[in-house]
């Protein structure tokens, strides 16, 4: 049987591994596509399908993002993940992001693409 909270948990701290690895330099460029793609999707309030829909509203974040984490970390040589497994294990303090300033990329791409779309309708 699949142990969910055991997997929930890996998730948890996959998902900041993943983004601590784009940082680094050993971290290949197809890997770091992926991760921020990984990254991106995990943090995007748009899903493929939107939660609201009865049972599939969630099969997205169940089976898409446990996928992209998966093909992302086949692409970062194993040493490395190591350590950013390591890095994101200690990222959180006394529930209190310690690093919180990493977030500021993704809020730019989402503040830059809200401003696309708006244009049109400002000018």
């Amino acid at each position: 049987m699949i142990d969910l909270k055991a997997r929930a948990k890996k998730l948890k701290l996959d998902i900041p591994s993943v983004y601590i690895a784009l940082k680094k330099k050993e971290t290949p460029i197809i890997a770091k596509v992926f991760a921020l793609m990984t990254v991106g999707y995990a943090l995007s309030p748009i899903d493929l399908i939107p939660d609201f829909i009865p049972a599939i509203g969630f099969l997205d974040d169940i089976i898409l993002l446990p996928l992209l984490i998966a093909l992302t970390v086949k692409f970062i040589p194993k040493e490395v993940f190591n350590q950013c497994r390591i890095e994101a294990e200690h990222l959180w303090n006394d529930g209190k992001p310690e690093k919180w300033y990493y977030s500021i990329p993704i809020i730019l791409i989402w503040v830059f693409l809200i401003l696309l779309i708006l244009k049109p309708f400002i000018t």
